[in-house]
């Protein structure tokens, strides 16, 4: 559980149980399930992260939604974007090993996550990574309905595969860019855990 949730959870908690001592039991009840339902949000729980060093994993639960080939920085390289619903766990995981290059936040839009402009245009936290395989870039981007996105590492810090790095509050979507040589294994539309289920590989490992 993130500690968090507490601070979001309690209120409603404590204000449900006060509208039931009246007898207010709608309120209290929507109350109650509200606070019920942030501790839920808030959850982390723990992943069987691979050992294979050669892998890529990802870096939030959700579905995959776009998987394309487009620049970043001038430089050609694998898109895969994973969609995070309002009820998916909201932590996010380095996607490798390695240090953190650089994190950069870039205020924007909060355009509906599914659609392709928001990673592009909406509210982000860009994520760089230099790891012994090779660099990769992972982003944190807000939605319509998340309005926070959280970086827990700075610049300089190294991390280890699956390691937790960040959450993003209320649903969105999480963006992560790799170079031509990585080979992307997973598939469209597939459930995919964060720092467990693996998104790529990269083709030599040092």
């Amino acid at each position: 559980m993130v500690k968090e949730a507490y601070k979001f959870s309690i209120p409603p908690l404590v204000l449900g149980l006060a509208a039931l001592i009246p007898g207010w039991k709608w309120a209290g009840g929507i109350l109650i399930f509200l606070g019920l339902f942030v501790l839920y949000f808030f959850r982390d729980p723990d992943r069987a992260i691979p050992s294979d060093p050669g892998v890529v994993v990802s870096p939030a639960d959700g579905h995959v939604m776009e998987i394309i080939d487009e620049p970043l920085d001038g430089k050609m390289g694998h898109r895969i974007s994973v969609f995070l619903a309002i009820w998916d766990v909201h932590i996010q995981r380095a996607p490798v090993a390695g240090r953190i290059a650089n994190v950069m936040y870039r205020p924007g839009k909060f355009y509906a996550a599914f659609r392709s402009s928001a990673s592009r245009e909406n509210e982000q936290n860009v994520i760089s990574i230099q790891s012994s395989q090779g660099a990769m870039v992972f982003k944190q981007i807000a939605g319509a309905i998340a309005r926070r996105v959280l970086c827990w590492k700075r610049e300089g810090e190294i991390v280890s595969l699956g390691e937790r790095v960040g959450m993003i509050r209320f649903g969105s979507r999480v963006d992560v860019w790799l170079p031509m040589e990585a080979q992307v294994t997973v598939r469209l539309r597939e459930k995919v855990k964060g720092g467990e289920s693996v998104l790529a590989k990269w083709n030599s490992t040092p």
